[in-house]
């Protein structure tokens, strides 16, 4: 059972927890007692310090093996970054730095060869239609698309054609390649430094993108991509001769391979802003289903969009923290049908190979993932499906030791029950509806039917229960001119399909349709509508408002009538949204609304989004609601997030203290002096002791059904515990440990309270730590997540993710897996009984009030 809980101590200040839980570096003097025994049975490294990772160090599923093909040398082979298959089953590698090499494997061992042909830095390879395809990212060649072809055939490539330049360099640029699934085409991935190519011959995106925020947006306060604008990352196909480019969608921030499945869907691993954690506008590494059209919605710094948006497509799988690279399903391989039909994923940073298991949702994509190959470190780059049914997969980048393995199942296939999940006829007749509206993603004299059918058949969908069939409807319509739809969507009978009508006009109309997109929505009855068709309603009339012009007097006083009373609603998402919107409007009452909900709301996530939202607020501000206002910076100096976290709330307080009057700024005084520093922070009373807490102590207490819980007294031990800053409940909370939203249903009590009172009993391979015996005799215990040349970046608390240990990799000599937890222990032992029976109560309700727990009759004895 996976470690459900990773929170501070409760009634302990974040800055005492992180000074506990940042007790990771252990002089070896002082732990040898201790350490010895197990790190004697660990692998020892090389001579000269940790070596490649040694294939005994990984864990994989019962039944495969994972084996070191080659390791590279870095002096003449340099540090691959990328894989293919050639025709003759050979594989070709990229040095990130320097050439091409060929491994040939058919004599048993790996023999490796470089290509007699000048050339570096691929990022994406591809063996097809005769030649080798190459899409480069380096400073030190050309970057964008290269053809290589054999013209004399003596098996070297001795021809190269730049068909498609690119710009690159950083490491968000022309990423991988694979073919359509007609085999006819290639599709293209890049990062959002990566322009658009030129001579783009038609896009199923329309080219209408832009910012879109309604009180603004703000850079990354370490200027990251501050000037990098819509559309972002992108994916594109083109002919082999890299003509006839066609985008296929947008709003990526730095995926780096792509991949199809069985039914011909696109898939692709994007990229979390790691210095973002801890911050609203933060998003995990997830799994996109790249559908026809589609918008993903990344702009840089605080401007990131929501999943929920309605013109922003979401997320299939959220992973978490991480830096994707490779992809590639599992077909082919001579393993179990779940792995088979798995889409595994490299997470280069955390050193893991993810298998994702993907199920039919609609006429799209859900699903869950596991940790399939882990070791550390493991900065994995690419991997690729072998004609011999291995996975093979190489590591290296930004300097670092490169290897070659290869994993192959060796168990019992036969012995293999796992039916693959069947193609439902409900998912394919969806499927193939939506596939209907994309054939229409293309210009009028495009369409294989009239104009007029196109129309009709968008409309008709615009409502449809389906998120991906409404989003294809959507984009149908912003193909065509407004002129020829406006009316029909503005006065259809389904709100949902009036609303999505109004977001296609503010995206494609003309500031003449303004008053018409919004008598649309003032015919809308928000009574009658679902929590995430609000927030629709919301972001249109954000975007008419953006786009279309802002509103009359008169539009202002009808929208401040239709969401009065709504907020606070208690669905976060919504909450936000209308916090926004409130605040737009300068709505009476919405400061003081607003500024309550920040300091009520238990999400470090929360409360910075309604701090963001009122650095716009005019109305109705006084001293004392200033003095609160920035008083709760002040309080969020003990915070923790990613390396721009800090700068990010220094900025928003900049815009609200610049705008002072000499004379507030006096009277203010107390408040806008510089606190002391976290680390002068006092770290307040603890709780009182009560008890050092043990399962069978309190597994009746936690189960016993003729007991009302306390859903506010679970919900503030929750909060009170620090839960929050590495666990989500719902849409609240951070992403470093395990979302606990649905661990009620996967966990009984005596499970929950295990995990919490013996943390270090089952550690989830997804949330380990390695210990690093250096020369120096330190024992470094954490998680590796950055590397460049022989540096190690160690997490060492998952509390304050920003703060790394940095090891020098040739000065470790021997690693191990951490057999204690990240996790503190005690959690418990300053609660009574009533309180931790009212957070087991909580953590099995998934934060959810109306959960039975709480609204059952409780049972008679």
């Amino acid at each position: 059972m996976k470690s459900l809980l990773l929170s501070a101590r409760t009634g302990t200040s974040v800055s005492r927890l992180a000074r506990v839980a940042g007790r990771s570096i252990l002089r070896a003097g002082v732990v040898a007692g201790l350490l010895s025994a197990s790190l004697v049975s660990s692998t020892p490294a090389s001579a000269a310090g940790l070596g490649v990772t040694p294939a005994d160090q990984f864990k994989v599923p019962d039944g495969f093996e994972v084996e070191l093909i080659h390791e590279v040398a870095a002096d003449t082979e340099g540090s691959w970054v990328s894989l293919t298959v050639d025709p003759k089953g050979r594989l070709i590698a990229c040095d990130q730095s320097g050439g091409l090499f060929r491994i040939d494997m058919s004599s048993g061992k790996a023999e490796v060869e470089k290509l007699d042909i000048e050339f570096v830095g691929a990022q994406g390879l591809l063996c097809a239609f005769g030649s080798l395809y190459a899409n480069v990212n380096a400073r030190e060649f050309p970057c964008g698309l290269w053809r290589l072809t054999d013209t004399d055939g003596d098996d070297q490539y001795d021809k190269k054609e730049h068909i498609i330049p690119l710009n690159g360099g950083s490491e968000h640029g022309p990423h991988a390649l694979i073919l359509t699934p007609d085999g006819e085409r290639i599709i293209m991935v890049a990062g959002n430094n990566t322009n658009l190519p030129e001579n783009i011959a038609h896009s199923r995106v329309p080219e209408v993108w832009d910012e879109d925020h309604l009180l603004g947006r703000m850079p990354d306060a370490r200027g990251h991509n501050a000037n990098r604008m819509a559309p972002g990352g992108f994916i594109c196909s083109l002919k082999p001769d890299g003509s006839d480019i066609e985008l296929i969608a947008t709003g990526f921030r730095n995926p780096y391979d792509i991949a199809l499945n069985r039914q011909g869907e696109l898939f692709t691993y994007d990229a979390d802003m790691e210095w973002d954690v801890g911050t609203p506008w933060y998003r995990p590494t997830r799994i996109n289903h790249v559908i026809s059209g589609s918008e993903f919605g990344w702009r840089n710094g605080t401007g990131k969009w929501p999943a929920y948006y309605p013109d922003s497509f979401g997320s299939a799988v959220d992973i978490g923290p991480g830096s994707p690279t490779g992809i590639v399903f599992g077909y082919g391989a001579k393993f179990p049908k779940k792995y088979e039909n798995a889409l595994f994923i490299s997470d280069w940073s955390y050193g893991n190979i993810h298998a994702v298991h993907l199920s039919e949702d609609g006429s799209s994509y859900t699903g869950s993932y596991e940790t399939f190959a882990t070791a550390a470190p493991l900065p994995v780059t690419d991997l690729v499906i072998h004609p011999d049914g291995a996975l093979y997969f190489a590591i290296g980048g930004r300097g670092t030791q490169s290897g070659l393995y290869r994993i192959r199942y060796t168990g019992d296939l036969s012995a293999d029950e796992t039916k693959p999940a069947a193609v439902t006829a409900d998912a394919k007749q969806l499927r193939e509806l939506r596939h209907r509206i994309e054939a229409l993603h293309v210009d009028d004299d495009a369409l294989n039917v009239s104009v007029e059918d196109a129309i009709q058949l968008a409309i008709a969908n615009l409502g449809h229960e389906d998120r991906a069939i409404r989003f294809a409807a959507r984009i149908a319509l912003e193909h065509r001119s407004p002129a020829a739809w406006k009316d029909a969507v503005l006065n259809a009978e389904s709100g949902q399909a009036k609303i999505l009508g109004v977001v296609a006009l503010a995206r494609t109309g003309e500031a003449s349709d303004q008053v018409d997109a919004v008598n649309a929505l003032q015919s809308i009855e928000l009574e009658m509508l679902t929590a995430d068709e609000n927030i629709d309603y919301l972001r249109a009339a954000g975007l008419v408002a953006i786009r279309l012009g802002g509103f009359s007097d008169s539009q202002r006083e009808a929208l401040l009538d239709k969401i009065a009373g709504q907020f606070p609603s208690g669905v976060d998402s919504l909450d936000r949204e209308l916090a926004i919107m409130a605040i737009y409007l300068n709505a009476p009452g919405s400061t003081e609304s607003v500024l309550a909900a920040m300091q009520n709301s238990p999400s470090q996530e929360s409360q910075i989004h309604y701090a963001m939202a009122l650095r716009a607020a005019k109305e109705g501000w006084s001293q004392d609601l200033r003095r609160d206002y920035l008083a709760w910076f002040n309080e969020m100096k003990t915070a923790r997030g990613g390396m721009s976290f800090g700068g990010f709330l220094d900025n928003i307080k900049k815009v609200t203290v610049d705008a002072l009057s000499d004379e507030d700024k006096q009277s203010l005084a107390d408040v806008l002096a510089k606190p002391k520093s976290t680390a002068e922070v006092a770290a307040g009373p603890p709780r009182e002791f009560v008890k050092e807490w043990k399962v069978d102590d309190l597994v009746n207490v936690v189960s016993d059904s003729a007991r009302k819980p306390n859903f506010e007294n679970g919900k503030a031990m929750f909060a009170a515990a620090q839960c929050y800053k590495c666990h989500r409940m719902g849409l609240q909370g951070g992403i470093l440990g395990p979302d606990l939203t649905s661990a009620g249903g996967k966990f009984s009590p005596r499970d929950m309270l295990v995990s919490i009172i013996e943390p270090s009993k089952v550690i989830s391979d997804q949330y380990g730590s390695t210990q690093f015996l250096t020369e120096d005799g330190e024992v470094v215990t954490g998680r590796v997540i950055n590397m460049r040349g022989k540096e190690l970046n160690v997490m060492t608390n998952m509390l304050d993710p920003s703060s790394l240990t940095k090891v020098n990799r040739e000065g470790v000599i021997q690693t191990r897996e951490s057999q204690v937890s990240m996790m503190p222990n005690g959690l418990l032992d300053t609660l009574n009984e009533e309180e931790i029976a009212d957070l087991v109560a909580y953590l099995r309700a998934g934060g959810n009030a109306n959960h039975a727990i709480y609204t059952d009759p409780i049972a008679t004895k």
